[in-house]
């Protein structure tokens, strides 16, 4: 995953799900540390008002294109992204392989009674993982008893689920400590694994419109809506 896609100073992989998978499943086995992120346009335009948060971003080893907008805005740049990469997608992908090759994963984040639940759902779906341990997200940033119980856990993924901008700094910020693993930011995702949300039906995201699904859902969803014109707009700004 080599060739990088510039969406307003954000460079994301020009990649594809399966060549991704393929790509991180050789950097667990060779034990190389891996930061990810899965960028939609909410990331994007909240990196063009915080500096030390994109700076964040662009340390991360590969930045996925999770969001329609990032690739309608690569394609209004004449720069196209192959495919939106969906970061639970993502997840499912690495729980897929860590119970074929019974990996360690930890899970930070979330309620506590949703994070449990999500845990069960792994355990019952991916018997052959090793659950390292699990935080819920209420917690200082700079806890450091919550680094030490991740790093003594020895584990192959830590699937973050603090919301961005946090989860990526949480990552950002504790990445030197670890000699091994996979990090990624994964938003709401343990909501989707617990159960407590229902993700959209399979049509619905084959059309590209779960952020719509999302949104009649979940109404109070419309101001994080709000920022896909205004970075369309400066898509078309910065291509003129």
């Amino acid at each position: 995953m080599s060739k990088k896609v510039d969406v307003l100073g954000i460079e994301f992989d020009h990649t594809t799900k399966k060549e991704t998978i393929h790509t991180l499943e050789k950097r667990i086995m060779k034990n190389k540390k891996t930061f990810i992120v899965t960028a939609n346009p909410e990331i994007v335009m909240h990196a063009q008002r915080d500096p030390q948060y994109k700076k964040t971003l662009q340390s991360a080893d590969y930045i996925i294109p999770d969001g329609i907008g990032v690739i309608m805005g690569a394609k209004l740049l004449k720069n196209p992204l192959p495919e939106r990469i969906p970061g639970f997608d993502l997840m499912k992908d690495l729980l897929h392989l860590a119970n074929k090759e019974s990996l360690r994963v930890f899970f930070l984040g979330a309620r506590e009674e949703v994070l449990n639940k999500a845990i069960d759902n792994v355990k019952r779906d991916y018997p052959g993982i090793q659950v390292a341990g699990c935080h819920h997200g209420f917690f200082e940033e700079n806890d450091l008893e919550v680094v030490s119980m991740v790093k003594e856990s020895s584990p192959d993924m830590v699937f973050v689920a603090l919301g961005f901008p946090r989860q990526e700094r949480w990552i950002h910020n504790n990445y030197h400590l670890f000699q091994k693993g996979i990090f990624m930011g994964v938003g709401g995702s343990f909501d989707v694994l617990s159960g407590t949300i229902k993700r959209a039906p399979e049509l619905w995201r084959k059309l590209n419109i779960e952020w719509l699904y999302r949104l009649i859902k979940q109404p109070q969803r419309w101001k994080r809506m709000a920022f896909l014109p205004l970075f369309i707009l400066k898509i078309l700004r910065t291509r003129n």
